[in-house]
């Protein structure tokens, strides 16, 4: 261990590069039971739809799903409370997700189900976990040594272009939305439009989707970007009065798949006081199906270097993937991220941003804006989207004129 003297006043300051790696993983074992660590993104609840329809009461979670059938057998598995508990894990965004092909037709029905196996989930194994809807309600959970549980919503396909809709998954506890998924609505764009060939759709949001935006600062609910295009990530970075997130997204300036972040936008990222939650899948990290914890540190230390170090978190997307880097097999393994990071040079105040500091800064600013809103009467959007933009395409039949 490498010791400082820095006069001024007199400062000692502890370098962790060079330590051995047990040492270091004291350290982060230290850092973690002071600040909670918070996974911006797992889709454990769509796997619990996807192996058990949705059928909770013979899911053994407390034990190493390793061990058990069907997940023993599928690589799309990481989570459980074992492994949760093994890597520290204090704060996780459940995410209730629903495919593409759900859009304009029963997108609002599953959404709903899978907002309720993730309450029932959580109240399954209250010794263990708690459901959580505030930036505050993170620190309670982490000092009673309970998973705060907390639910986004992944995909602005969920809401059935209905800002009422909105509302009531922000009373059901959701606290984020990602505004797209892999397809695009009928008022935002979706990151696939910045591949080779593709065509926008809109150019970014819709006026109904920045009424979108709009609806969620006043709500308190976080704006989440991963999956939309760089202009749908302009306009909601120009119109959001408070913070936005990238839930599950990586540095496009290492890997150039459309599901990463440009530098230009983590710039702006900055000024907003928002947050990259750094992935981990192996075709965001490398570009290829094989990466290491290494190559995850690399983006990391990018949208450090670039957005600064206010503005980096972690949102695997565990149980979503198929491929995990070489070092990150699974949800136990984040002590080790962090331990890599300490021998890079982060130091421990750096670290405790990283785990969870900023996650809770960014929604507790969320919550502020929130709050100014109310203060000054500001009353729920009554907007609806325009007709000609869903005609055709919808099963839904509008009554209002």
């Amino acid at each position: 261990m490498l010791w400082v003297l820095i006069c001024g006043p007199l400062l000692i300051m502890r370098l962790s590069v060079g330590m051995r790696l047990e040492d270091r993983l004291d350290v982060v074992r230290k850092i973690l039971h002071e600040v909670p660590l918070i996974d911006g993104h797992n889709d454990l609840p769509w796997n619990i739809r996807k192996f058990l329809k949705n059928q909770l009461r013979d899911f053994r979670f407390n034990e190493d799903l390793r061990g058990v059938a069907p997940w023993s057998h599928s690589s799309w598995s990481h989570t459980d409370l074992r492994r949760l508990r093994e890597g520290m894990v204090a704060a996780q965004f459940w995410s209730a997700y629903i495919p593409c092909s759900s859009q304009y037709l029963d997108a609002v029905q599953l959404t709903l189900e899978q907002i309720d196996v993730i309450r029932r989930l959580v109240a399954k194994y209250p010794s263990h976990m708690t459901l959580v809807t505030t930036s505050e309600g993170i620190e309670k959970a982490h000092e009673t040594r309970h998973l705060a549980s907390l639910i986004g919503v992944e995909g602005g396909h969920a809401i059935g272009n209905s800002l009422a809709v909105l509302r009531m998954f922000y009373q059901l506890g959701a606290r984020y939305l990602t505004l797209t998924h892999t397809c695009n609505t009928p008022w935002a764009d979706c990151c696939i439009v910045d591949e080779p060939g593709k065509v926008p759709h809109i150019g970014g949001l819709s006026n109904f989707g920045k009424m979108v935006v709009k609806e969620m600062n006043r709500l308190g609910m976080m704006v989440d970007l991963s999956h939309v295009s760089v202009p749908t990530m302009l306009d909601a970075l120009m119109t959001s009065r408070a913070p936005i997130i990238f839930s599950h997204s990586s540095a496009h300036a290492i890997c150039n798949s459309s599901r990463n972040v440009p530098d230009h936008v983590l710039k702006r990222l900055a000024v907003n006081g928002g947050l990259v939650m750094v992935a981990f899948y192996p075709h965001f990290i490398s570009c290829s199906d094989t990466a290491t914890l290494h190559d995850v540190v690399a983006h990391i230390n990018h949208i450090r270097d670039v957005a600064g170090v206010d503005h980096v978190g972690i949102g695997a997307g565990y149980d979503g993937i198929n491929l995990t880097p070489l070092g990150l097999e699974d949800v136990s393994r984040y002590p080790y991220l962090l331990a890599e990071l300490l021998d890079t040079g982060w130091s421990e105040q750096n670290l405790q941003k990283l785990a969870g500091r900023n996650l809770i800064r960014v929604f507790r600013q969320v919550e502020h804006v929130r709050d100014q809103l109310a203060a000054v009467g500001v009353q729920p959007l009554e907007d609806t989207i325009p007709r000609e933009d869903v005609m055709g395409r919808t099963y839904c039949r509008y009554t209002g004129t």
